[in-house]
């Protein structure tokens, strides 16, 4: 089949599927209806599916809900129409789906990571929001996909209808890797672990977006600067006690708590690269004449690569600790994810500078991008490329109604398109080049 007639013959399907998944969102370790959906298309279409603990080191996930969480979440989940016999593979939040596919010719191994979780983030109803006027907004209070991944999901299913519909004229094996938790950094590692990656020629990702001002058709052929990142929850305890008549007696968690996410905004930034640091979320208290006993915080650092990062968390573990000690109280750090920096190989560019010439909707090619950002795809790439793989992250060109993790995030649906051909065609020169 030409990668013409493909594409048009499916473009449709591609757009409804990228609503259904945006209609219900779920966030990281809770996407149990989405795993089983992504499950079921790709059973149909022949793959071997592995769920659960045959798709991800359980010890190795990270920010995992407690318990009480993912009870009521696999309650919801059934409620939905997920068969027992499904959820019982997933239980624990053990989501997310890997797909294999062998052609039992000789041929390159390609893998390809495609994430799946959402954000808990309210989406917005307004009518220049396309989701709401097109009456396909998130049905979940407080969950949306506010950054494409629920394009991303529909991308991996298209291009593994490619694979399955040309697989006479293909060669080698395919992975595809459905990643949970991709927000927060808490589940490429999970599946890195597992061993997925270990024997991988090339591998390949992307994003939707990211940059604001880009146009249909426009495609990153590598991308660098991922900032490595660490994610942590802190808690501070102290003692209550009468704000009236025994303030003495108290030791105030919320002044500790106050203090240490001022400072911890002041650390000084480094001079060998780009850091950040973000207190996100601050709760303290249970009335106003008593002596707050407790307050949570969660937070993040960046750092344009690993050491950098490690600098900022070491400067921010330090100032929790004086902050908590100023005050009497105890302090907790537990780390929930953990991301490392990357960067493309620039073998890619050549391969997608060739491509832009077949393609009628490629209409350019960005040899050479940065993120700024973080993205959980870092260990994945790392991994591929220690055992002498090669791995790129693309990026695909979209106007955007608002930045990512924005409640009114949209992107123009042509973009599903353009991605899938972009992979295809770029599987199809890799198996090429391997002759």
């Amino acid at each position: 089949m030409k990668m013409e007639s493909f594409i048009e013959q499916n473009k449709d399907q591609w757009i409804d599927w990228r609503r259904q998944f945006h209609q219900y969102p779920e966030v990281g370790w809770t996407e149990y209806v989405t795993t089983y959906r992504i499950a079921k298309v790709l059973t149909e279409l022949g793959y071997i599916t592995h769920i659960g603990k045959e798709a991800l080191v359980s010890d190795e996930r990270m920010g995992v809900p407690s318990e009480d969480v993912l009870r009521k979440e696999e309650e919801r989940a059934r409620a939905e129409g997920v068969p027992e016999s499904f959820m019982e593979r997933m239980k624990g939040g053990h989501t997310g789906v890997v797909a294999t596919f062998d052609t039992g010719k000789k041929g390159p191994h390609i893998a390809m990571r495609y994430d799946i979780d959402a954000l808990p983030i309210k989406e917005s109803d307004k009518k220049q929001h396309q989701p709401a006027q097109k009456g396909f907004n998130s049905q979940r209070e407080g969950q949306m996909h506010a950054c494409g991944h629920d394009g991303h999901t529909t991308i991996g299913l298209g291009i593994a209808t490619f694979l399955k519909q040309n697989s006479e004229g293909l060669t080698g094996r395919y992975t595809l890797l459905f990643q949970p938790a991709e927000e927060g950094s808490r589940g490429a590692k999970s599946m890195v672990e597992m061993g997925w990656l270990d024997d991988v020629d090339y591998f390949l990702s992307g994003h939707i977006g990211i940059h604001s001002g880009r146009s249909i058709g426009q495609v990153s052929a590598t991308t660098s600067e991922f900032l490595a990142t660490t994610k942590c929850d802190v808690t501070f305890k102290g003692l209550s006690a009468h704000a009236g008549k025994e303030p003495e007696k108290g030791r105030n968690a919320l002044l500790a708590a106050s203090s240490a996410a001022l400072h911890l905004h002041g650390i000084p930034r480094h001079g060998d690269g780009k850091t950040r640091i973000n207190v996100g979320t601050l709760n303290a208290g249970t009335g106003r004449n008593i002596v707050p006993d407790h307050a949570a915080m969660q937070l993040e650092t960046r750092g344009a690569i690993t050491e950098l990062n490690e600098y900022m968390m070491k400067e921010a573990e330090r100032i929790i600790l004086a902050s908590s000690a100023m005050y009497g109280v105890e302090a907790n750090i537990q780390i929930v994810g953990q991301g490392i920096d990357a960067a493309s190989d620039e073998s890619f560019i050549p391969i997608l500078e060739h491509i832009v010439k077949e393609s009628p909707i490629i209409q350019s090619v960005i040899p050479r991008d940065v993120i700024g950002a973080s993205e959980d795809v870092a260990y994945m790439m790392e991994r591929v490329q220690q055992i002498g793989g090669q791995a790129t992250y693309l990026i695909f060109g979209t106007p955007l109604a608002n930045g990512h993790h924005h409640s009114e995030f949209d992107y123009l649906e042509d973009v599903l398109a353009v991605a899938v051909d972009t992979l295809a065609r770029t599987i199809v020169h890799l198996q090429e080049k391997e002759v």
